[in-house]
């Protein structure tokens, strides 16, 4: 008989990993307002900017979303963080305590401020493209239910976890 492989095993080395990619991003995006505060004028061009790099607000909105990307790396972390440390609960056989349910709270939090520095970027974009119509961006914000269902869904299993831990304790104490 085989037995189906533990996700459980492979979950700790993928996070640390994806920890990793993750400040090796942030640390690319750093470099990139780095660049755009030394020669704003050759990265603006190298991004695909042209001759249009002249007009101040769309130096601006790049060093916007540059800081919001900044900012989204360290919300990506703090979810990592997070599910790292639910991982080692459940891996330790003790997935219901009260601490997993403030992590996947924070997670929620941590996820819908993500979705809405992603509303920011795209606000920021829509404001650059009508500064610089002669550009000709095409800006396409978007929309996607399923960041806010995750959202929601988080909050209900925080909830889950939440009153599995005050059931175990309840069933812990009567024995």
């Amino acid at each position: 008989m085989t037995t189906a492989p533990n996700p459980l095993v492979l979950a700790r080395p993928l996070i640390r990993v994806l920890i990793v990619l993750n400040t090796l991003y942030a640390l690319a995006i750093g470099g990139l307002l780095v660049a755009t505060l030394v020669s704003p004028t050759f990265t603006f061009e190298a991004l695909g900017g042209g001759k249009a790099n002249s007009v101040w607000e769309l130096r601006n909105s790049l060093r916007a979303i540059v800081v919001v990307g900044l900012l989204a790396a360290y919300v990506t972390y703090r979810v990592l963080r997070e599910l790292l440390a639910i991982v080692d609960t459940v891996r330790d056989g003790d997935p219901f305590v009260a601490g997993n349910a403030r992590r996947l709270q924070a997670i929620a939090w941590w996820v819908l401020a993500g979705e809405g520095l992603r509303l920011v970027v795209g606000a920021i974009a829509w404001s650059a493209a009508r500064a610089a119509p002669a550009l000709k961006m095409d800006i396409d914000v978007g929309f996607s239910f399923a960041p806010w269902l995750a959202v929601l869904l988080l909050f209900v299993l925080a909830r889950v976890f939440e009153h599995g831990a005050r059931m175990r304790a309840d069933l812990e104490g009567t024995v």
